[in-house]
């Protein structure tokens, strides 16, 4: 037992463990970046066996931190102080969220057009920040909490229609229910674990759970939250699509510049009454069978507002990783500002491909490729 404290003292006063405990902040700054650009180049598909298996045991992990942290606290323990196991667990339920979040912000941002979601995804960039920044307040209970369940929420979206292949408003609001009875669960755990803090908390911890439940549906039901599971994989703008005898899908299409990547509303030289086709891949998990829809929208400039100029509905078949290849045409399109919409059956905008038509008398010179 002497040889033991002997060897722990050691590994306290080594100089590693000195440099690691001046530096916490920007070793834990530096896990948080490089987990998030490993999550953008590994997590791609919502669907996939191994990334949910990862998220879940994240949420796992999280829950056994928080209730082990509360029932330390019983017994003192300071969690600025490395040689106390309460600091590893504070820095280990920072990893846990900071995993979680790192995942929600990968895949919402995949799903959904920013220029849209940007609410949405500007909370999840916050939480990560807190996450981040507000690391002592993780001793508190109604922080701990209350960003458990949000991210139990956010989990719960994507998870609750990959497993039950069903999407819509009546899987949003079971996602939501299942959360509160997840967390409601958790809290009776943590009350029994340490029935002091929940007292002093739970007053605060029930408008906090309460606002960040109505804020989620608010959010939803206004078209803010992107519409995972289903993502855009591709999108664009044809002067013909075909498709072989292979089954590939041919687009017809105008060179452009380098410039054109920097410009949100792109040149698309037309001859009047000439066929446009908007494309779209589209990924939905595997037996998740839905409709998607291109809606076609017109800049007024008069009204300062955009106009539908048609809807059309697509049937979409999950499971290709690719996205499921569909497309809508038009014809007669006037000059101005255009925008394809591609949305789910609720209208939550899956992704947005944006062009300026220029009517021209002058051949278009054009070039093919595969629509993979």
């Amino acid at each position: 037992m002497n040889k033991f404290t002997e060897i722990k003292n050691n590994a306290f006063e080594s100089r590693a463990f000195k440099w690691l405990e001046k530096n916490e902040r920007r070793v834990a700054t530096f896990f948080l970046l490089t987990g998030f650009v490993v999550d953008s180049l590994t997590l791609q598909r919502v669907d996939s066996l191994f990334e949910n298996l990862w998220t879940i045991g994240l949420l796992l992990g999280a829950s056994i931190c928080m209730v082990l942290i509360h029932y330390v606290e019983k017994h003192d323990g300071d969690e600025k102080d490395p040689r106390e196991v309460r600091f590893w667990l504070v820095n280990l339920l920072q990893f846990f969220f900071g995993g979680l979040l790192s995942v929600f912000l990968v895949f919402y941002f995949r799903s959904g057009d920013l220029f849209v979601s940007w609410p949405f995804l500007l909370i999840l960039i916050v939480a990560v920040l807190a996450n981040e920044v507000l690391k002592n307040h993780y001793v508190r209970l109604t922080f701990q909490i209350s960003l458990f369940f949000l991210i139990l929420f956010c989990s719960a979206i994507f998870l609750v229609p990959v497993f039950t292949h069903q999407i819509g408003v009546h899987m949003f609001l079971f996602s939501g229910v299942l959360s509160l009875a997840i967390v409601s669960v958790f809290i009776f755990i943590i009350y029994k674990v340490n029935p002091d803090d929940f007292i002093q908390s739970k007053k605060i911890l029930l408008y906090s759970i309460g606002g960040i439940f109505v804020g989620m549906n608010i959010l939803y039901f206004s078209n803010l939250i992107p519409p995972l599971p289903l993502s855009i994989k591709d999108s664009g703008l044809y002067y013909n699509i075909t498709k072989n005898n292979s089954g590939q899908y041919i687009g017809e299409y105008e060179k452009s510049d380098l410039n054109s990547y920097y410009i949100l509303y792109d040149d698309f030289f037309v001859h009047q009454n000439s066929v446009v086709y908007a494309y779209s891949a589209v990924f939905s998990p595997t037996s998740l069978n839905t409709t998607v829809s291109h809606t076609w929208q017109h800049y007024d400039d008069t009204s300062n507002d955009w106009v539908d100029y048609s809807r059309v509905q697509l049937p979409l078949v999950g499971g290709r990783g690719g996205g499921f290849r569909t497309y809508s045409m038009k014809t007669g399109l006037t000059p101005g500002k255009w925008r394809v919409n591609v949305e789910n059956i609720r209208g939550q905008v899956i992704g947005r491909i944006r062009f300026n038509v220029i009517l021209t008398s002058s051949p278009i010179v054009t070039r093919t490729k595969v629509l993979e």
